[in-house]
């Protein structure tokens, strides 16, 4: 590793270990706030959310998941190899009601997303979907080969009456260099074993999944990246619109990620995730991510005053929500 290389590692991993700890204002407007636990009726699909963009879904029959990750390793742990925590992994699932699951899909590699899915999977059953660099986090925790499924972009994968299609996309884009050279290497290229370092939890593939289920259709965007006429020809009603760092970007980096997103798919609700400290315990209050909330916000509250037929929507933290 150069020199150079090394600085921007240290300086990148501090600025990700800063963001969060402090309380920064939320980018969404509380008046946006869904109540969980009340009565769901019957056949509902449902939506439960941890933070992030830890999703979880569920008709009643078929139970399945976004990313997964619970272990939120803070501060300084991030100079450090990190990996799973088992406590904070069955919490997170006593808290979102899951014992089983049908699949775990990360939409990209990164350790805030794709961390703790293998071991997820491990306890819940669940097929771990995803690109090649997921499922080399998956064979470097020893799961199964039979376990795991690389997808092909825009492939139909039937799980239970979910039907989801993986499209590919781009990660955000870090508007910081040094955060470009750390954060958006390539691909995990063999089977990584935990505890790796943060940087060793490569992009690879970054997907938004189209989900279709006889209820209704929604879109899960789970990092504020596009790529420009990616989502012609799909509509979905609801968009989980990652939009983490967000207001750091252009105004024309903003607009163009809400055409390509939310306005190309005639969605009438958005959901916003992504939004919260990646390093802020999973109990508790939600915090702000501290880089480039109250732009966040500020372009979020324009959308929703000039487009009053959407519906802007977040969610409480694990309690069941009927979005169908």
């Amino acid at each position: 590793m150069t020199a150079v290389r090394a600085a921007a590692i240290a300086l990148a991993v501090l600025g990700m270990a800063a963001c969060g700890t402090g309380d920064h204002p939320l980018p969404v407007d509380e008046k946006w706030a869904l109540s969980g636990g009340d009565e769901i009726p019957p056949g509902s699909v449902t939506v439960r959310w941890t933070g992030t963009a830890t999703l979880v879904f569920s008709d009643g029959e078929t139970t399945w998941m976004t990313d997964g990750w619970f272990s939120r390793p803070a501060g300084l742990a991030l100079l450090w190899k990190i990996g799973p925590d088992p406590d904070a992994i069955e919490r997170g699932l006593a808290s979102n009601g899951v014992t089983k699951l049908a699949a775990v899909f990360p939409v990209h590699s990164h350790y805030d997303h794709a961390m703790d899915a293998a071991a997820v999977a491990q306890r819940t059953g669940a097929l771990l979907l995803g690109s090649e660099s997921t499922a080399n986090i998956g064979r470097g925790a020893k799961l199964p080969e039979p376990q795991i499924h690389v997808v092909r972009d825009r492939e139909v994968l039937l799980v239970g009456k979910f039907l989801i299609r993986p499209i590919v996309s781009r990660h955000f884009e870090f508007p910081s260099w040094i955060m470009r050279k750390v954060m958006l290497g390539s691909a995990i290229t063999k089977p990584l074993e935990p505890p790796a370092w943060v940087w060793d939890y490569a992009v690879g593939e970054t997907y938004v999944l189209h989900v279709a289920h006889p209820k209704g259709s929604f879109l899960v965007v789970g990092s504020a990246g596009y790529v420009e006429g990616a989502l012609d020809g799909f509509e979905a009603g609801a968009v989980f619109l990652g939009v983490g760092g967000l207001g750091s970007q252009t105004p024309d980096y903003q607009q163009a990620y809400w055409r390509e997103t939310v306005e190309k798919v005639r969605a009438t609700r958005v959901i916003p995730i992504h939004w919260d400290s990646l390093t802020a315990p999973i109990e508790g209050p939600f915090r702000g991510s501290g880089s480039g909330d109250e732009q966040t916000r500020a372009f979020l509250e324009e959308k929703a005053k000039q487009n009053p037929g959407i519906a802007f929507q977040t969610l409480p933290r694990y309690e069941p929500v009927a979005l169908f």
